[in-house]
């Protein structure tokens, strides 16, 4: 089934030059592309996002990320392939995605601790972007009802 239209960030052109500062900003922050993708992929499941899943699994694939790694983001509390590091920004991104669940704050102050402990301010600044970024787009690929493998533009 095709999309209802083209991604709106396509449709109006400086919505796309924005979406591209900040992933440039993103790649900036001295993030590994692969825990950028890691994350997204967690967000994009949880959000049901097909076109995401798909597009962040791919991008692990061609990184050389195990399919084991890749496979393991779904269910990353009980997996043993991912370090600290990687397990503080999972729920992270679980906590940034999940905000209308929340009955407290949206991110606690131990995982902030968490995650502070493990990435610097420019990392956690690329951290909070790419989780924001990956959350904007789920939300247009479920509004256009854009399928899994499909070209953007």
């Amino acid at each position: 089934m095709p999309a209802r239209m083209k991604n709106p960030a396509f449709v109006l052109p400086d919505g796309m030059k924005g979406i591209g500062s900040i992933f440039k900003a993103v790649n900036q922050g001295g993030l590994s592309p692969e825990l950028q993708e890691i994350v997204g992929l967690r967000a994009s499941q949880i959000n049901g996002c097909s076109a995401c899943v798909h597009a962040h699994t791919q991008n692990l694939i061609k990184a050389g990320t195990s399919s084991e790694r890749i496979a393991g983001v779904a269910a990353w509390r009980e997996a043993p392939w991912f370090s600290d590091a990687e397990r503080s920004a999972l729920q992270l991104a679980e906590s940034m995605t999940r905000l209308a669940d929340r009955s407290s704050e949206a991110v606690s102050d131990e995982l902030w601790g968490r995650a502070a402990d493990h990435f610097d301010e420019k990392q956690l600044a690329a951290l909070i972007l790419v989780i924001s970024v990956t959350n904007l787009f789920n939300r247009l690929n479920a509004t256009i009802q854009e399928p899994a493998g499909a070209a953007w533009g």
